[in-house]
């Protein structure tokens, strides 16, 4: 039998320090939170085979989707599709706090980076190797 993933999002959000940490992996969909420290962005990065999902529970910042810039804050969703070059960016001087949804998962299950020199030396190696939370 598989329970799913089932937590209060928002609380686990803000409390997430980490600059990736994947909570759980489906066969079609991943949820990972998100930390950017004040001035530091995820990179421009583009999925040619998934679609992602953001939602920011706290701080200011701007995703950048095809060249668009996007004003980002408390509360706001955004979605960006399969194909499209995009990066997100705090703004603000305090942490921006978030989650994502990859569909398909985009990281090994349980993929922790602390920080985004780590998650740069792992980028390689953190690639979905098809196996799920449960």
């Amino acid at each position: 039998m598989k329970r799913g993933y089932c937590n209060d999002i928002n609380e686990a959000t803000i409390a997430n320090s980490d600059f990736r940490r994947v909570l759980y992996t489906g066969e079609h969909l991943q949820l990972v939170l998100m930390s950017l420290a004040p001035g530091e962005e995820i990179g421009e990065e583009v999925h040619d085979d998934r679609d992602q999902f953001f939602r920011f529970e706290e701080g200011e910042g701007v995703v950048v989707i095809d060249g668009k810039e996007n004003k980002v804050e408390d509360d706001f969703a955004v979605i960006v599709p399969a194909g499209a070059r995009h990066n997100v960016r705090n703004t603000s001087d305090e942490p921006l706090q978030f989650y994502t949804l990859y569909g398909p998962p985009e990281h090994k299950d349980k993929t922790v980076h602390k920080d985004k020199a780590q998650a740069e030396r792992d980028h390689d190696n953190d690639e979905w190797d098809g196996k799920t939370t449960e």
